[in-house]
């Protein structure tokens, strides 16, 4: 049930699955074989985005990025596991007074990256990016992104315009990057003060005239981060100089079109991602869901599906809702949107279900307990 508190130790895994009708938690030891369910928590809010800050200035906090059909979209948290959760007063994401911009949702919340502990940032609906310094409390608006020129040129996607990836160098605070569908990939070298296109070498949509770019997810290499991979719409690519060129790397592979690309958190040039039949056929090709993989930055790929369904797989995977942990063998988990929750602790090479019936899957997000 909601109360349900769970216990963690240190080096537990926890797993913060957002759905259209609210969030839920699981818990497991490091060999995670058996989870335990805790939820829905925030229950009738679609929670598309999720965040855990386990090393800051105070105790370990859990991050939903809600939204309400009577209230709107705001960030709420929780210091106990889920036990109790913690609503802001009024919305602690706004866009300014006079704007003309209202927020619609916040498809990603970032923490524990270089810019540290304390630091979190979101991206929201309609595109923009936000920073928070004390933990998700308050956040304000990044204006250098919010009033580039190239703004008045973005486009909504059929899930809106949505800021979902953000990325942080991990040597380098002053250097990110996002991605906005549709919009494109921008980058900055001064802490968000500016930002520049790094769209060289992508394509659009052949069958939408007029259509801006449209990148699904973007994810640094593990040991390299000038090293860079995205799903686009269309194409898989990898750029091998910070973003300034992207070359396509979807040769092998049943489908260019999908959402999600998950980086191993170790091992260099280690990618998974979800092929989807097509734009207008969002299914896995032929009905059969499988996680391809490729251990050489892209240019070869293998299918890894030992526990999947091997036939009659009709389902979706957004592109917030397949992550990886970083335990040793590193873990994977992905969320469809007909509410089943997949896992594998052998980084691919087999899969279990860990729940069904759940509500759509919207994000699935990864932490280990300090």
């Amino acid at each position: 049930m909601a109360g349900t508190r769970l216990t963690p130790r240190a080096g537990d895994l926890l797993l913060m699955v957002g759905t259209a009708k609210g969030a839920f938690l699981f818990l497991s030891d490091a060999g995670r074989t058996r989870f335990t369910m805790s939820g829905p928590h925030c229950p009738g809010q679609s929670v598309w985005s999720a965040a855990f800050i386990g090393n800051g200035s105070a105790a370990a906090r859990i991050l939903a990025g809600n939204k309400s059909e009577h209230w709107g979209a705001m960030v709420t948290h929780s210091d106990d596991f889920g036990a109790t959760w913690t609503e802001p007063a009024e919305g602690n994401i706004k866009f300014p007074s006079g704007s003309g911009v209202c927020l619609n949702s916040i498809w990603t919340l970032e923490s524990g990256t270089s810019l540290g502990p304390d630091v979190v940032l979101a991206g929201v609906d309609p595109a923009a990016l936000f920073r928070s310094d004390d933990r998700g409390e308050t956040f304000r608006l990044n204006d250098g992104l919010f009033n580039h020129p190239d703004r008045p040129k973005w486009n909504p996607g059929f899930g809106g315009l949505c800021l979902h990836s953000i990325l942080v160098h991990p040597q380098d605070p002053r250097r990110m990057y996002v991605a906005i569908s549709s919009g494109g990939i921008y980058r900055s070298d001064d802490a968000g003060d500016s930002w520049i296109s790094c769209v060289n070498g992508l394509r659009v949509h052949p069958d939408v005239p007029g259509a801006t770019l449209c990148p699904h997810k973007l994810r640094f290499d593990a040991e390299n981060p000038s090293l860079m991979y995205l799903q686009n719409h269309p194409g898989v690519y990898r750029s091998s100089n910070e973003g300034r060129a992207w070359v396509s790397i979807e040769n092998g592979l049943p489908s260019e079109f999908g959402f999600p690309l998950v980086a191993h958190p170790r091992r260099a040039g280690t990618i998974y991602i979800f092929p989807l039949t097509s734009d207008e056929f969002r299914v896995p090709p032929g009905g059969i869901p499988r996680v391809w993989r490729s251990r050489d930055a892209g240019t070869s790929w293998e299918p890894l599906g030992k526990g999947l369904p091997d036939c009659n797989g009709f389902f979706t995977v957004l592109r917030d809702a397949f992550s990886a942990d970083t335990l040793d063998p590193a873990g994977l988990y992905f969320g469809t949107r007909g509410g089943q929750l997949f896992g594998s602790n052998d980084e691919g090479e087999s899969w279990k279900v860990i729940a069904e019936f759940l509500p759509p899957v919207l994000c699935v997000k990864t932490a280990v307990v300090v």
